[in-house]
């Protein structure tokens, strides 16, 4: 039997998927839930550093906020996020997510009372990481979460530029 490369890439996500989320309740249930959350936290202070700099090499992109949306997009799609995205202007953009996943298994786990904390702890520590392995001068905003009931996630990427003294 051979798999097809959309049923490799299927086998291979929800590994990825579930191994995060069967590590994080294996640490829970040893540790308790801060422990495990903290750790989780450390994990995605390193994980987008991986994913944005093999996306950045794959599309040979450099730093810029133009870069960052390519990847960011790329990144988002590969994961199952219903998004899209809005050029503010040519220094800002937001990303509105309609469905996020990672929020939808904590509702399918019947964990939704602890996807609020894990959305607030994790979202902002990964995509803060996803700015600056773009650029030093790039912010990271969450405006809006849909783990903490505030309708579509809203997330501003903007590069600030330097003003000339």
């Amino acid at each position: 039997m051979k798999l097809s490369d959309k049923e490799t890439l299927e086998y291979f996500h929800r590994s990825y998927t579930a191994v995060d989320g069967l590590w994080f309740v294996k640490v829970e249930e040893k540790y308790g839930f801060d422990t495990a959350l903290d750790i989780d936290k450390k994990v995605w202070e390193v994980m987008p550093k991986i994913q944005s700099r093999f996306i950045k090499n794959k599309l040979k992109l450099d730093n810029s906020i133009k870069a960052l949306i390519e990847c960011f997009k790329v990144k988002l799609k590969l994961d199952g996020f219903k998004f899209k995205t809005e050029k503010l202007n040519d220094h800002k953009i937001k990303i509105i997510i309609h469905s996020c996943p990672w929020h939808n298994i904590m509702i399918k786990s019947g964990r939704i009372d602890f996807s609020k904390k894990v959305g607030s702890t994790i979202c902002n520590t990964e995509y803060m990481v996803w700015a600056k392995e773009f650029g030093d001068n790039i912010t990271f905003k969450l405006e809006k979460q849909i783990c903490k009931g505030q309708g579509p996630c809203i997330i501003i990427f903007e590069e600030i530029r330097k003003s000339r003294a």
